[in-house]
């Protein structure tokens, strides 16, 4: 049985957190639109420099560039079974792409949890995370700081907080998050699919509640 989850939720609500470990769960790829855009970054590819200018802002990248991006990855083999996605659709125009790539493997979106988390907390958290300079390892002050202030755990290289950490485009995300990606919830409400999730609840007591979201969703297709 393919199983197709769609993690929608607010910048800060644990997305890429919680997908890493539904992969272990469900066997099948986690597939993120922001660590395919770093990807393509990485490598200065012409998709990597044209999302680089919005990315940077806070802003979202052009449908156009992010579909041709994210249809390609769930387009391969490993992701017959199903997929994780985790940033992927923010637009209505992109998950009406998704539906459409997916109808043509024979697939379609089983599950939409909604983790919800509220502004406040999202700004606290955001503006808690800090990246090595070096290795890019990530932390959170507030969940998961370095061992010494300031200093990467990994290699020891200098921490610092990233522009898009910081509270004014932090604001900035949530206000394109709101105007851009909030209809996909009534979107997804009206195919039956979507199921709200406390996004405020412990990692552990999140995953628990997205494993048992997902098995009743598969238990009704």
């Amino acid at each position: 049985m393919s199983t197709v989850v769609v993690l929608l939720g607010p910048p800060g609500s644990g997305k890429g957190t919680q997908a890493k470990r539904l992969v272990d769960v469900l066997g099948t790829p986690h597939v993120s639109s922001g660590d395919l855009f770093r990807h393509h970054l990485s490598r200065e590819t012409e998709l990597g420099l044209m999302a680089k200018s919005y990315m940077e802002q806070g802003g979202l990248v052009p449908d156009d560039v992010t579909v041709k991006m994210v249809i390609e990855r769930i387009s391969r083999p490993d992701c017959e079974e199903g997929v994780v996605l985790d940033g992927f659709p923010r637009t209505l125009t992109q998950a009406e792409a998704l539906d459409g790539a997916l109808e043509k493997r024979g697939q379609e979106v089983t599950v939409v949890p909604l983790i919800e988390v509220n502004d406040d907390e999202v700004l606290r958290r955001l503006t808690a995370r800090r990246t090595c300079e070096d290795c890019g390892a990530v932390y959170n002050l507030l969940f998961s700081p370095p061992q010494e202030k300031g200093v990467c755990d990994v290699c020891g290289g200098s921490l610092y907080q990233r522009e898009d950490d910081n509270p004014e485009t932090v604001r900035h995300r949530l206000y394109t998050y709101y105007k851009e990606t909030s209809p996909l919830i009534g979107y997804y409400f009206a195919k039956g699919v979507l199921v709200e999730v406390d996004g405020e609840q412990s990692v552990d007591e999140v995953h628990k509640e997205l494993r048992e979201t997902i098995k009743a969703a598969r238990e009704q297709v």
